[in-house]
């Protein structure tokens, strides 16, 4: 596993409290049948303050009951979650962390600006019109929150978060119903926060908003941390590189037997090929096939996740801090 444990940030130094800590955090649920399932399993995870990390993982892999553990809403079964050196419950009721969760915690007959600003008067010195600005919603402010879009009603749970002037921001996929011009303006929002000194922690399923925007990404599967490090970092952790060329069906099936070629994908018009050995392949397309527009790529993050979350998980290069 990638060690952190000597990063410092313009916020934190070692010597400082983390922003958020898990310690060997399990959490277990028994279904309707008294069947017991683990959610979380021995989950360790250290978050430094300043730094924007990507927790990724497919679903089912324990990433809302992790954070609604970090966020106090509920409790673990064993192990123990802290955030700036306090209990969760004690952090969330000073204001040093706010959330972004993906439904919920919205009063439809109230109109936008009733909303931000109700909550607003529960902390003391919040600017409920920069945070309306903030979030972009300014001109929603006298629309009822039950006519306002999924997208729309994600960055009023953001403006709501923002109210507090939070240390630690903990986002659930808070794009979810964004159109491209919303998630562009809420992550350029999100990012300059970040500047400032906020620790952000996103979930998502949209690889290219880990790539683009994460200073650290932890990939978890079946409740346990299987990657943590820089997009670089888990991109090298797995090997391999996607060839992709224009050619026919029928060539592209004899391309996909030779040796090191791991799996092949159309998309659009072109065959995606993943492989150990790119050199290999490249001799047989150019060699033996008709193919054209030839392109070879470093594995994508979306790869690397699908490697390690669901291909087995090897074990990424230790960088140093």
């Amino acid at each position: 596993m990638i060690d952190y444990q000597n990063r410092t940030t313009s916020r934190g130094t070692a010597s400082e409290p983390l922003a958020a800590e898990l310690s060997g955090v399990v959490k277990r649920f028994t279904s309707a049948k008294g069947e017991v399932f683990t959610a979380v399993n021995g989950l360790d995870l250290k978050v430094r303050r300043g730094e924007v990390v990507a927790f990724l993982g497919p679903n089912g892999a324990g990433k809302t009951t992790s954070i609604d553990m970090l966020l106090g809403l509920t409790r673990p079964d064993e192990g123990e979650v802290r955030l700036f050196g306090q209990d969760p419950e004690r952090a969330v009721r000073a204001g040093r962390v706010a959330a972004v969760l993906q439904s919920g915690g919205l009063l439809p007959d109230l109109t936008v600006e009733a909303t931000v600003h109700m909550l607003g008067s529960l902390h003391p010195g919040a600017d409920p019109e920069r945070c309306m600005a903030r979030a972009n919603i300014t001109e929603l402010r006298n629309r009822r929150v039950a006519s306002c879009s999924g997208g729309e009603q994600q960055r009023l749970r953001f403006a709501l978060a923002l109210l507090s002037r939070p240390d630690l921001l903990v986002l659930d996929e808070p794009t979810a119903g964004m159109d491209v011009v919303a998630r562009r303006d809420f992550w350029a929002a999100v990012r300059d926060d970040a500047a400032r000194g906020m620790t952000v922690m996103f979930a998502t399923h949209y690889m290219e908003e880990a790539d683009r925007f994460a200073d650290r990404v932890v990939m978890i599967d079946k409740g346990a941390v299987v990657a943590d490090g820089s997009v670089s970092a888990i991109r090298s952790a797995t090997s391999g590189r996607t060839v992709s060329a224009l050619l026919s069906p029928y060539e592209a099936g004899l391309v996909s037997r030779t040796p090191g070629v791991r799996s092949s994908a159309v998309r659009g018009d072109r065959t995606h090929f993943t492989c150990t050995d790119s050199d290999a392949l490249l001799k047989v397309l150019v060699r033996e096939t008709s193919a054209r527009e030839i392109e070879v790529a470093p594995r994508s993050l979306e790869e690397a996740f699908m490697a390690l979350t669901e291909n087995g998980h090897p074990a990424p290069a230790k960088e140093n801090p």
